[in-house]
């Protein structure tokens, strides 16, 4: 596809939801299927732009693409920020992260499915990992996350199913430039 050089104006809301209550769930993996949770470190950009741009390209991630790359290497290195890659079929099928920068707070700063992987109950498996992961670091007395009407349709019913309240909105414009 190339870029006829149009562009549109979208709207779209952007919802902040915090959950401050520890949840008492059993997790089950989905289907009783063998699903692993690994842990990166020392991540290399290259890693995390192709988990961020295939779980991203449809819902329009493109905000760290903006970052510069000292700042982003900081991010993802920084001890207080880790990145969780959820391994299905033997492929990387949807990862998380948390920044735990800010004392007491656990941001779920992104999360997501591979489009191959949506449809198959992992989305909530993989966002009670997120939370009950959140939930054991030292301190932490709230897990916190942002989504827009951007993002999946699901993800916002999902948040709330989960026990996230909604606690400030904004509503916003970003240019979307068209393609053939």
């Amino acid at each position: 596809m190339r870029d006829s050089g149009l562009a549109v104006k979208q709207n779209y809301q952007v919802s902040w939801l915090e959950l401050d209550t520890q949840p008492i769930k059993k997790l089950q993996i989905p289907n009783g299927e063998e699903i692993f949770l690994v842990r990166a470190t020392e991540i290399p950009l290259w890693f995390f732009f192709a988990m961020y741009d295939a779980v991203g390209k449809n819902y329009l991630w493109e905000d760290m693409h903006l970052v510069p790359e000292s700042e982003t290497k900081q991010f993802l290195n920084d001890e207080q920020v880790c990145m969780f890659t959820m391994i299905r079929q033997g492929w990387p099928q949807g990862f998380f992260m948390h920044d735990t920068r800010v004392r007491g707070i656990c941001e779920i700063s992104y999360l997501g499915l591979v489009e191959a992987a949506i449809g198959k109950g992992l989305g909530g498996w993989l966002l009670d990992q997120a939370v009950t992961i959140g939930w054991q670091v030292n301190g932490v007395t709230k897990i916190t996350v942002n989504t827009c009407t951007l993002d999946h349709a699901n993800a916002m019913p999902l948040y709330l199913g989960r026990g996230f309240c909604v606690i400030r909105t904004e509503n916003r414009q970003r240019t979307i430039p068209t393609v053939k």
